[in-house]
């Protein structure tokens, strides 16, 4: 009977139909064990191959319709009917409920206002970018539904970004090789977002802007400066600043999202007595100072406020502000001499060496060093395992 029907012709066709596609999404998801596989050229190639896979697979199962399915009994015909509906329903997972694309879309209205339109709350937390003398803020809440969005600040093209899965935020130049590119999700890899290049088709990390695989890989996206701050924060420094307004098509997305901008994972397990416990999603502060990177421990931060510290021989301040949620790093040498900082009895940052008075943007608004401004160093809030993970050699701040 087997050499009649040829079941296994069938069967290849089957395994050629599904298979690939559940490989596939299984790679780019966040699945049991999923990601900590080191296959992301694995899951790139498949990409590229899947639907050619699934051709030949359907092409043998038409085959097989017309050469053998009639000879089957009416038992293996039923069998063989509902493996076929079955693989639909697959399709279903896999090129639907579990891909990327479908599940965090961009916004279909970009809207923002200024601050006397704005609907945005003030104490969320917000991505801000400025250039060109034009700040735009960016909430978290919604760039963690969307993961990124294509725009301009200032007429200059930038792409900003930010994954939940590894609470990183980055902020890139969208242009490769001179020409702006438009850039899609893709999925997930390590716990980190994946977005490719609409020209190269290249994979990118979001949270390191490194070329994973494809015909740019080894190359990294130009990362330009951002501030991640509360609305207030931000305003207080930047009131002419536009900010991204919600998308009504998304509202329940940006709800599941709701308390993300400030509840760790350890202040919401009660099962955890020690809450200084550092977790795989602790919040960490990283910093990297001419290719050496550190990482602060947020809720030791969180209770000092600032540290003064050395990081590959450059003195720096690392520092919360009254928010508890608004940071910033400074490299701290003005003039060639190295400031401590303190706060003081009003909470204002001062420097012990001249008790200058300083605000958040590191300009120096009082005594004997006003006019002076400390140099920003790009800072990152970024859970624990994505930091340790893509900075391998980093160094840990221990009080």
């Amino acid at each position: 009977m087997n050499s009649r029907t040829k079941p296994l012709l069938f069967w290849a066709g089957i395994a050629l139909l599904v298979i690939p596609g559940l490989v596939h999404a299984y790679l780019l998801m966040p699945f049991p064990g999923s990601q900590d596989l080191n296959a992301i050229t694995v899951a790139y190639y498949l990409e590229k191959t899947v639907n050619s896979l699934r051709f030949i697979g359907a092409a043998l199962l038409v085959w097989y319709a017309i050469k053998y399915y009639a000879k089957n009994s009416t038992g293996h015909k039923i069998t063989k009917a509902l493996v076929l509906a079955l693989c639909l329903v697959s399709f279903y997972f896999t090129d639907v409920m579990f891909k990327a694309e479908t599940m965090f879309q961009e916004p279909q209205v970009i809207k923002f206002a200024n601050v006397m339109t704005n609907k945005v709350p003030m104490n969320m937390v917000v991505i801000g970018v400025v250039n060109n003398g034009v700040a735009k803020a960016y909430p978290l809440v919604y760039l963690g539904y969307h993961h990124k969005i294509q725009d301009n600040v200032g007429n200059e093209p930038v792409l900003v970004t930010y994954c939940t899965m590894c609470r990183t935020g980055r902020v890139y130049s969208p242009v490769i090789n001179g020409a702006r590119q438009t850039f899609r999700l893709v999925g997930a890899r390590h716990y980190n977002a994946i977005i490719e290049d609409q020209k190269t088709k290249t994979w990118w990390y979001q949270a390191t802007g490194i070329a994973a695989v494809g015909k740019l890989k080894g190359e990294y996206l130009q990362e330009l400066p951002y501030e991640q701050s509360t609305l207030s924060a931000w305003i207080s420094k930047h009131p002419s600043s536009l900010i991204l307004q919600p998308d009504t098509n998304y509202v329940q997305d940006y709800k599941d999202l709701k308390n993300y901008d400030r509840l760790q994972a350890v202040d919401k397990d009660s099962t955890i007595k020690n809450k200084d416990t550092l977790m795989r999603k602790s919040w960490v502060l990283g910093v990297i100072v001419n290719g050496q990177t550190k990482a602060y421990d947020w809720r030791q931060l969180f209770k000092k406020h600032l540290i003064n510290d050395n990081l590959n021989k450059t003195p720096i301040l690392v520092a919360i502000e009254s928010d508890s949620l608004t940071f910033h790093a400074f490299n701290t040498n003005v003039n060639g001499k190295t400031l401590h900082f303190n706060l003081d009895a009003k909470g204002q940052l001062t420097d012990q060496e001249t008790a200058s008075i300083w605000d958040w943007d590191g300009l120096a608004t009082a005594g004997a060093l006003k006019g002076s401004r400390l140099t920003k160093i790009q800072a990152y809030q970024e859970y624990w395992h994505s930091w340790k993970h893509f900075h391998p050699n980093t160094l840990f701040w221990k009080n």
